[in-house]
């Protein structure tokens, strides 16, 4: 087959990711980058040995020497842009979260159902090995019934402020920017099963603390320390109707001794942590075992992630392999988040049902 001829939208750090692994995968012709910055587009394509920059979306989609494109780009345009890349032929690759709202991705659904193009969200973390792995033994039984999990995400001063900070273009804080990346392991992990109600708390306490000094942290091109309308925190308890349940924590600021990032899934025949390493909990002959599966690493590896996440994508459009991600993931995660962010704006339980 010929290669597939790519074009990345977006030129931020995590276009950087999509970028290299475009790189390295033979089966790949990096076509273009497009940036509303078209000098940073230029200076991007040149850097990666593309063959054209573009400095509007709609005329990189028109190019009909693309095949499929990755949309890294602000939040508030990964709808937009995806629906308009479907319509286009293009298949699509768009980086987590796949909307701000649920009415969104389901518009999102509705484009791809009415096409035959391949559409995959960017939940990089379901292409490390240790999930991966994980996801093997459940999927055998290892487990047996996964009826529990609990997921927590904690950066104690870690909001990076800019657009992350700004709900109109983000959509959200926390939950939605690193929150989901837990949220959709332990779904992915328990088989997708269908949420039916949400009972949460969100929490404006401590806003984007630009006031510390002593601690360094990532801050958008665009931050401002003026500047915040998203939570600090949001806690969440959704239940499934096969009668399984998750327990969620995540925070951009917390007064918390250190960060924490923790998945961990429970059924009826053993349970794992996912993270921060992979170790499955089990009994045999009358006896608990820790099992540590022998893996180059039992944690995610960003490079290794984004490489198989890309290898997945490019497999797919080529009809070689099956998504790992496909639209409707997407937007059963946004539906998700909006009943708990509904929840906690509410005070109540939402129902799904």
């Amino acid at each position: 087959m010929t290669k597939l001829r790519v074009g990345v939208i977006g030129t931020g750090s995590i276009a950087g990711c999509h970028l290299d692994a475009y790189l390295d995968n033979p089966d790949v012709d990096l076509v273009a980058v497009c940036d509303m910055n078209l000098e940073r587009a230029k200076n991007v394509a040149d850097r990666y040995h593309a063959q054209r920059a573009y400095g509007e979306v709609d005329e990189m989609l028109a190019d009909p020497e693309i095949d499929a494109v990755s949309i890294c780009t602000w939040n508030n345009t990964h709808a937009e842009f995806a629906i308009k890349a479907i319509e286009a032929g293009k298949h699509v690759l768009v980086e987590k979260p796949l909307s701000r709202t649920y009415a969104e991705a389901q518009a999102v659904e509705k484009a791809v159902a009415g096409s035959d193009r391949v559409l995959q969200v960017g939940f990089v973390r379901r292409h490390s090995p240790n999930c991966q792995v994980l996801k093997s033994f459940i999927d055998e039984g290892e487990l047996g019934e996964i009826y529990y999990a609990k997921a927590s995400c904690i950066r104690r001063m870690g909001n990076p402020g800019g657009w992350f900070a700004d709900k109109e273009i983000s959509g959200g804080g926390p939950l939605i920017d690193i929150g989901v990346h837990v949220i959709d392991l332990c779904w992915y992990l328990m088989g997708s099963p269908k949420a039916v109600s949400v009972s949460a708390n969100a929490y404006n306490k401590l806003g984007n603390r630009s006031h510390i000094k002593t601690m360094p942290r990532y801050r958008a091109a665009d931050y401002d320390p003026e500047k915040n309308s998203v939570e600090d925190m949001v806690n969440a308890l959704v239940r499934f109707e096969n009668g399984a349940s998750l327990l969620l924590e995540t925070s951009y600021s917390l007064h918390a001794p250190k960060d924490n990032l923790s998945v961990s899934v429970y059924g009826d025949k053993g349970g794992a942590d996912l993270e921060p390493g992979l170790m499955i909990a089990t009994e045999k002959h009358q006896t608990i075992l820790n099992v540590t599966p022998q893996l180059a690493s039992s944690t995610f590896q960003l490079k290794e992630g984004f490489q198989n996440e890309i290898d997945n994508f490019v497999a797919a459009c080529r009809g070689e392999a099956e998504g790992l991600s496909p639209a409707w993931h997407g937007a059963e995660i946004m539906k998700i988040m909006d009943a708990i962010y509904a929840s906690a704006e509410s005070g109540r339980e939402v129902s799904l049902v």
